[in-house]
């Protein structure tokens, strides 16, 4: 490999490192810190968040930032290797950065397309590794001066060549070992987030690290009705937003669980937020058009007992929502019958809603107060179940 393109392949090469070892650094903090808000979330569509604690942003329970960051380790150290090692490897160089960038091609296309079109999400970080591989791709695709069916052939002769240089050696083995370990110690997601539930300490503190900074938070009035719950969380939603659906779905579970235990305890209430100017005026372009419509079908549903129902509909299907499908999931399952005229009023319903929620501030979905205590983005499970069990101990229902 000439030495302009080797260059370049550093170049590109570094630049994934980088944003592979900060996306890491972010989707960590992101799991294990609550206070932490992300450098890269601009707003509800450029936002890293979003993206890292979906379900694409863990595979195998790892963080898929940690795989990238191992991808662009590896590319590195063929690089190296070529630098280092016999003569043979640095002229097949190019070709094994042209297989390696093919499949890290597929990777990064299947990602992007979960990131564009099903979160509806503009990761900056991701976009980065995505510049990197593509750039990767393309340099080494350039200079590949052998037909890539030699390869599995070319590499056999290489590693035995590897085997024979010492520094080679060291070099493919130190990364092997590094990644294994990484691999093998990196925290999964679940792990985290056993990790950040309440626990007692030797010193017999019942609060932990989450509780203590749950419990300084300002507190505000929020005008909604607790009809005599110890815990009145107040959820602002956008039904087309990736990490309300998230949330919705992944609180159902405790919020069940604390209704079996002390009936009439715990209430969430849903207050509508949709990022649609038809009925959310603080707002200079809609990012979710018809956002209104749906909302106003899920208050349709509410008068007739559905409520649950239509808003597991429409977290289910945030991909494909459409006046249309909407008008008929209102009808199905929302059970609504006079959907077109009481559309009017089903809206100033919604707008009402929008309307306490720019009194309190709310700039980003989901925003959750618990007890009045703002929470932007949500909350991993386990510290909203931490959240619900500090104020049940506040209020003694709880030892």
């Amino acid at each position: 490999m000439k030495r302009t393109p080797l260059v370049v392949a550093w170049v590109f090469t570094g630049l994934g490192l980088a944003s592979a070892g900060v996306a890491l650094v972010v989707h960590y903090r992101l799991l294990f810190d609550p206070t932490y808000a992300s450098f890269c979330d601009v707003n509800t569509t450029i936002t890293c968040s979003q993206v890292y604690l979906s379900a694409y942003g863990s595979v195998f329970g790892l963080s898929t930032a940690l795989w990238g960051l191992l991808w662009f380790a590896f590319v590195a150290v063929l690089l190296l290797v070529a630098l280092v090692g016999p003569a043979g490897i640095r002229d097949n160089l190019p070709g094994y950065l042209f297989a390696v960038s093919t499949v890290g091609l597929a990777v990064i296309l299947y990602f992007a397309y979960a990131a564009f079109f099903v979160l509806k999400a503009v990761c900056l970080l991701c976009l980065l590794t995505y510049v990197a591989v593509i750039g990767l791709f393309i340099v080494s695709g350039i200079t590949t001066p052998f037909a890539m069916t030699t390869v599995p052939r070319r590499a056999l002769r290489d590693l035995k060549a590897v085997v024979s240089s010492p520094v080679a050696l060291i070099l493919s083995l130190v990364f092997v070992a590094g990644a294994v370990s990484a691999v093998a110690f990196f925290p999964r997601e679940g792990a985290a987030l056993a990790a950040l539930e309440p626990s007692t300490d030797q010193s017999g503190d019942q609060s932990s690290e989450f509780e203590r900074w749950y419990r300084e938070q300002p507190r505000v009035n929020v005008p909604v009705s607790s009809d005599g719950a110890i815990v009145l969380i107040a959820k602002f939603t956008d039904f087309q937003c990736p990490a309300c659906g998230q949330t919705h779905f992944s609180y159902k579970p405790i919020l069940a669980k604390y209704e079996a235990m002390f009936p009439g305890a715990v209430k969430q209430v849903t207050k509508h937020f949709p990022f649609d100017v038809d009925c959310n005026p603080s707002l200079i372009r809609s990012l979710h058009p018809g956002g209104c419509t749906f909302h106003a079908a899920a208050v349709l549903a509410e008068r007739q007992g559905r409520v649950v129902e239509m808003e597991d509909w429409l977290y289910a299907n945030q991909a494909t929502l459409n006046p249309m499908t909407v008008r008929m999931a209102a009808g199905t399952v929302g059970r609504v019958e006079n959907f077109d005229t009481a559309l009017p009023q089903a809206l100033q319903a919604v707008k009402s809603d929008v309307a306490l929620g720019r009194l309190l501030n709310v700039r980003v979905t989901p925003t959750f107060f618990v007890n009045g205590v703002r929470i932007e983005g949500g909350l991993q499970p386990a510290f909203l179940e931490a959240a619900i069990t500090y104020e049940l101990k506040k209020a003694g229902k709880l030892q």
